[in-house]
Order: structure tokens, then sequence, then C-alpha cells
């Protein structure tokens, strides 16, 4: 056994990335610990908080080091610029858009031969899990929105965990007092073009499988939208009976199980 002052060949914490010259455009790499030849899956991991600057990339720090431990893949723990500190409309869909496209790399770079760029997926909770739905949609985007592709994105799939997954319905609600507003600009009927580039539910399915992961507790962010968005898309869904917003980022919380099982799943589809 080597000695504290001796190396054990893996790093102290997460591996720190940078895709963009803003400063909030970075993410933090966990690796799991084991040692082993076969590269691992990557999980693109947003964050929520309903895309404010109060909430960071820090308080998912927990979740995303537990999930690269047992799932045995990395996950890049993404943060962007939000509302109050330059995001919003379009900036912060353009982050997340620069973010998906660049990161598989530069954790390639960052981490040689651990990554299986083959087995991408992305993932995120409540804000950040729109952010994953609708990065995985871009190619269904109107043709002149913000981080528009021609072809699907190349990943397995996008884990949602609590997605906003229809910004209309959440800024009927005033989900966040008034969050998707303050994201957009103004309601649906104000900027509905904004809504057509941005809402999950009016993109169709995403690239790949989706499973949408929901506590039907969920204090937040209303099971029934999860609900309706994967009988209208055709994804799946994983109800969590008496699950609150944040049981499902919680190690700890009886959703662990769930979120794990469906990941491992995701990261292993083909096709």
């Amino acid at each position: 056994m080597p000695s504290p002052s001796e190396p054990t060949g893996r790093p102290e914490g997460p591996l720190p990335l940078v895709y963009g010259p803003h400063p909030d455009q970075v993410a933090d790499l966990h690796l799991p610990d084991r040692e082993g030849t076969d590269p691992v899956p990557l999980v693109l991991f947003f964050h929520g908080g309903f895309w404010r600057a109060a909430h960071d990339r820090q308080h998912a720090a927990r979740f995303a080091g537990a999930l690269a431990q047992a799932c045995d893949c990395a996950v890049a723990n993404i943060e962007y610029r939000r509302v109050g500190a330059g995001g919003g409309w379009p900036t912060t869909l353009t982050d997340a858009a620069r973010a998906v496209d660049r990161l598989p790399e530069l954790a390639s770079r960052a981490a040689p031969g651990r990554i299986d760029d083959g087995r991408i997926v992305y993932a995120g909770h409540s804000a950040g899990g729109h952010l994953a739905l609708w990065a995985a949609a871009r190619h269904r985007l109107p043709a002149d929105a913000p981080g528009r592709t021609d072809a699907p994105a190349p990943i397995r799939g996008v884990l949602a965990l609590a997605p906003t997954a229809d910004l209309a319905h959440a800024d009927r609600l005033g989900s966040g007092r008034g969050a998707v507003a303050d994201f957009l600009g103004g309601s649906s009927t104000e900027v509905p073009e904004r809504y057509a580039a941005a809402d999950p539910a009016v993109l169709g399915a995403p690239a790949g499988h989706t499973v949408v992961v929901h506590g039907t507790h969920d204090e937040a962010l209303p099971p029934d939208m999860a609900r309706a968005y994967t009988r209208t898309t055709g994804t799946a869904l994983v109800e969590i009976p008496h699950g609150s917003h944040f049981d499902v980022i919680d190690p700890d919380s009886t959703a662990w199980p769930h979120v794990t099982r469906a990941l491992g799943a995701l990261a292993e589809t083909r096709g």
C-alpha cells in the first residue's frame, strides 16, 4: 500500500474541464475509483435550480460523485450561465449546446483511455432535466433556433430526473416563482417563438432512449407533467412512490436504486 506521500495514479477529486471562455463554461469530471482497462460511459449532467444564478453545480457534486461510483461511469457535472449572471434566453441554451458538443472530447483528453465516447448519456435534474431533454432534441428545433443541429445527437439516451419537461405548463403554474418567464423573457403568449425553440413538450422525442424519473409527491413540479410528457413522446416513466423533488438526486433516498438502474440500462442500450 502506498504511503500518504506516494501517488496512487488516481486524481484527488474531480477533474476540471473548460468548454468555453466564460467562467461558467466549465464542468467537473467525476471518475469511478476502480482501476480497470475498459473505458466507461460518459454522463453529461446538468444541475437544476430553475436556471437561476443562486444555484450552481456544487449542490449536485455529491450526486455526481456517487453516480460515477455506483454506475461505473464518468460524470461531467456541468456549469452554465444562469439567469441573474448573464444567462437566460438564449445564452443558457447555447451554453448547454456548446457543453454537450465539446465535453466528450475534453473528457477523453483529461482521462486518456478512460472514456467510451460511444456510450454517452445526457442527464439532468429539474431545470437541468429540461436542458438535457432540449439538448437531445436539437435536431427538432426550428431552422433558425439557437443550438439547432441537422443530425440527432450521437447518444445512448437521456436520463431526466424530475425535469421541467413542459415549459408552458410550468409557466402557467408559476413554478419557481415565475422561473420560466424569467428564463425565456416572458410567457408563452408573449414570446411564443422562444417556447417553440426551447420547450421539450413541443419538440418531440429526444435522440436515443429517454427515461424520466419523477416522484409522486414532488413539491416543485407535478408528476402529471412527467406523465403527459412521456405519454406524448413515447418515452419511459419511472415513478417514485412518495418521492420528493430532491429524492431523485439523493444517494441516500429510496429513489437511488431506480436512478442507477435506469442509467445503467441507458448506458448499455444500443440503437
